[in-house]
């Protein structure tokens, strides 16, 4: 078993007092509650983060990849309960094996009118994980932390046809894109594994259509 260790307990403070980007603040009423979990484990490479793809042909993110969570149940004490039942469901993760260290910031999806708060977890024991509620989930992933800062791997997503842009991460298969993306780009920032990549003039940039994610240019 491995206690928690130093970096995440800073990045944890540090994430709980992030500044939320304008297209994600919550309304200040309304949206349906949820919890994902961001779970942090010492893997081959280094730290990494557990991520799950969703099954093509699901009503909402369909194909993409996440973090496991949902929505918060009445049963469900807290949203950190509500994240390790929902994570529980989806990988087969073992809830007593995970130290919950925070809770950053809560964030709207405007698309799917839910709010999220992002539970932060170290995988104190980890288990074997593999898609358990095989009618959502895909595949399960544990991502590097170095693959998803290599400058490489990284990508720009436009949403639609409006201004906003978003990052993107090619690592393991999947583009990481966002929500997932956004929480993602900022806990690298924050954690202090951000390296410097070239925001203009990429090879890869993508448009998120209601079809799915296409290239552009």
């Amino acid at each position: 078993m491995n206690p928690t260790p130093l970096w995440l307990a800073s990045l944890a403070d540090a994430a709980a007092t992030m500044t939320v980007p304008d297209l994600m603040r919550p309304p200040g009423r309304g949206g349906r509650e949820s919890a994902v979990l961001v779970l942090f484990g010492e893997g081959p490479q280094g730290p990494d983060l557990l991520l799950i793809q969703r099954n093509d042909g699901l009503r909402r993110h369909s194909g993409q990849p996440a973090f496991p969570g949902g929505r918060i149940e009445p049963t469900d004490a807290s949203p950190e309960a509500a994240a390790l039942r929902e994570a529980e469901e989806e990988t087969g993760l073992v809830p007593a094996g995970v130290d919950v260290v925070g809770r950053m910031p809560e964030l709207y999806l405007r698309f799917s009118d839910f709010r999220v708060a992002p539970i932060l977890g170290w995988w104190r024991d980890p288990c074997e994980v593999r898609p358990t509620d095989t009618g959502e989930v895909a595949a399960v992933s544990r991502v590097p932390i170095a693959d998803l800062a290599e400058p490489d791997n990284r990508v720009m997503v436009r949403y639609g046809s409006g201004p906003g842009w978003g990052p993107g991460f090619r690592v393991n298969g999947m583009l990481v894109w966002g929500f997932t993306g956004t929480v993602v780009d900022r806990l690298l920032a924050l954690g202090g594994w951000e390296l410097p990549w070239h925001r203009e003039g990429l090879t890869d940039v993508f448009e998120a259509t209601p079809q799915g994610l296409r290239p552009v240019g």
